[in-house]
């Protein structure tokens, strides 16, 4: 479907209406983290005797939309119940329409980060400031699919650790987005609409990283491996289907997953990614819940569930 241009400015007057900013939680300290132009014509008449062109009909907005507001508030209102605090936020990229819960809480946002690691990188390979090995090549690969913390720590510490983040809020506007306090990658501070704002401009290239580049980091998104290696969980390995990729279990989705412990007493979990196989919709979904891990996967699919009852978008 063709794009239409900032929609995410437009978005930003939708998203208003009703919304509440909310305080941010602390992010974990050291050691607590697990890881048109149209065709051209011919003027055969006068200017002033010809009728102005017709506007071009706009997007229809999806037949999900419909009603999205108040299932968000549903979602949100179980995971409360549950003892959750949520945050949400669905973007059409056809028509510009932003749908939130109201909650602008900000959050560490873990293994999401890996996205700006991996922008970074891929960037300064295409301006020819440096260049992947093949053990390179493999290394993003497994950090974006598998959610690889080590590979994460090599690019982090080779491209200037914190100074990441600050180039990757610089290029895509990013204002709530901050570097981690600490130095660690894990602790980077976002929201979720400032991360629908970067999958936005990252998908229309306006973020400045060539369509080639993109198109590497939404493969390996799209190729996400149901458990990645962590070693602070028992097994050493966690689930990564929760949230948008069980929820919307009957659309193609391209996901990159966070998960940490202990924020406070709360586990944090966070799902983001571009749903469809036009890619038209950015969804980002976090919570923030003092229970056990796979109870708080639990209560994310389900508010994605409630949100997207038929399991589309």
């Amino acid at each position: 479907m063709p794009r239409r241009p900032s929609s995410l400015v437009r978005a930003v007057a939708v998203a208003a209406v009703g919304a509440v900013a909310l305080a941010g939680c602390t992010a974990a300290e050291p050691g607590t983290a697990p890881s048109s132009e149209g065709p051209h014509l011919t003027v055969v008449a006068p200017l002033g005797d010809l009728a102005p062109l017709p506007e071009p009909p706009p997007d229809e907005p999806a037949p999900s939309f419909s009603g999205l507001a108040d299932r968000e508030r549903q979602a949100t209102a179980e995971a409360a119940k549950a003892g959750a605090e949520l945050t949400a936020a669905v973007l059409d990229r056809n028509t510009g329409q932003l749908v939130t819960n109201g909650n602008g809480m900000t959050m560490a946002i873990a293994s999401v980060v890996k996205l700006f690691i991996a922008d970074d990188l891929l960037l300064q390979v295409a301006k020819g400031q440096t260049t992947l090995s093949p053990g390179d090549r493999k290394l993003l690969d497994v950090m974006l699919r598998a959610s690889d913390d080590s590979a994460a720590e090599v690019f982090w510490n080779r491209s200037g650790g914190s100074a990441i983040i600050d180039r990757v809020v610089a290029r895509y506007g990013l204002r709530a987005t901050r570097r981690p306090g600490n130095g660690r990658w894990f602790n980077t501070i976002s929201t979720a609409t400032d991360l629908v704002r970067y999958y936005d401009m990252l998908l229309a290239g306006t973020g400045g990283l060539p369509k080639e580049q993109t198109d590497i980091i939404l493969a390996n998104l799209a190729a996400s491996t149901p458990t990645a290696p962590d070693g602070m969980v028992p097994g050493g390995v966690y689930p990564q289907r929760f949230g948008i990729p069980e929820g919307l279990y009957a659309e193609p989705v391209a996901v990159k997953q966070g998960w940490m412990c202990c924020i406070g007493a709360d586990w944090m979990h966070l799902s983001t990614g571009v749903v469809g196989s036009d890619r038209r919709f950015v969804m980002v979904v976090g919570s923030m819940q003092a229970a056990t891990d796979d109870r708080a996967r639990h209560t994310i699919t389900e508010a994605v569930r409630t949100m997207f009852p038929d399991g589309h978008i």
